[in-house]
């Protein structure tokens, strides 16, 4: 196992008896505003890279049963307090990848892998009702935690089944009835992480899902910031309406704390305009929530998972 030290020596003590070869990288105090779409946030205290899915298992098997620990993807939807992360966050970016056709005609797909790719194979394939996942800035496995949607469409309904893994590197498959799916909601069994799935889609044509997805990406580089740091969409639409239109009618468009600001393209966006702290963006969250809540009566409930420990004084 190769390990990268930022701010002390140390590395990973595995049961002394035939301990297991590792073979990814484990970093200490590693930045997670290199990690995060927002660009912010404190350091992990651990870090690892697992260089494929049995080495993740084993490295699994080898961390104290009371170690925090914390799932990485591509770092969208996501918000790390600027104190940073405490314990060990695995990182599945550009890791966990593989994709490939099973026997059957469905596409199996690990968690790392990026929506936009897994989006592009389908069509690939001749497969169709994927072309929606080339819109969301994350992986798999943070689609499926998650059930990530966007133009329509959402993760689970192409869902044939899952693979999970427990923090002992046990796998399990898993039926989609063990889970209970909601509007950017999922709730299944405790102790468990999103380790790969396997989607059914119906045939289709690849031209045409090609030329889908071209037309999906050009209307959200029309309507959305994506030259800009975010998280995505920083709050769910509330039923009968679109988050977006009540920020915008409460004027917050252009509206900033620090370096974070509400996008002048999408009023559902909090951009880094480049000196950010993950501190700005939670206030300024909270702060248009409140000005939603006092106009339209109206609580806006976070898309984005706000995680980690605050700056100490």
């Amino acid at each position: 196992m190769q390990t990268a030290d930022r701010a002390h020596p140390g590395s990973l003590k595995p049961t002394p008896a035939n301990p297991p070869t590792l073979h990814g990288i484990l970093r200490h105090n590693e930045p997670l505003s290199a990690h995060t779409s927002w660009r912010v946030g404190g350091p992990a205290e651990q870090m690892y890279f697992p260089a494929d899915r049995e080495d993740l298992l084993c490295f699994l098997r080898t961390l104290p049963q009371d170690q925090p620990l914390f799932w990485l993807g591509l770092g969208s939807n996501l918000l790390v307090r600027d104190g940073g992360i405490k314990g060990m966050v695995i990182c599945t970016k550009n890791r966990l990848k593989a994709m490939h056709c099973t026997d059957k005609g469905h596409i199996y797909a690990e968690a790392g892998v990026p929506c936009a790719h897994v989006a592009r194979f389908c069509a690939e394939q001749g497969l169709q009702g994927a072309e929606f996942l080339a819109g969301i800035p994350g992986t798999l496995g943070g689609a499926l935690a998650m059930n990530a949607g966007a133009f329509g469409g959402e993760t689970w309904p192409l869902i044939n089944k899952v693979l999970t893994v427990d923090r002992f590197g046990r796998i399990r498959n898993r039926p989609v009835h063990d889970y209970q799916i909601g509007y950017r909601s999922v709730n299944g069994p405790d102790g468990e992480w999103f380790l790969a799935a396997e989607l059914m889609l119906a045939p289709g044509n690849t031209e045409q899902s090609r030329e889908h997805i071209r037309s999906l990406l050009a209307k959200r580089a029309t309507t959305q910031p994506v030259n800009q740091p975010s998280c995505g969409s920083v709050f769910r639409n509330p039923p009968g309406d679109f988050a977006a239109r009540l920020i915008e009618t409460c004027g917050l468009k252009g509206y900033r704390i620090g370096g974070a600001c509400v996008s002048e393209k999408h009023a559902n966006f909090i951009v880094n305009l480049g000196e950010a702290s993950a501190d700005d963006i939670e206030r300024l969250i909270g702060k248009v929530r409140d000005q939603v809540k006092n106009r339209h009566g109206v609580w806006l409930e976070s898309e984005v998972r706000i995680v980690g420990e605050p700056l100490a004084s």
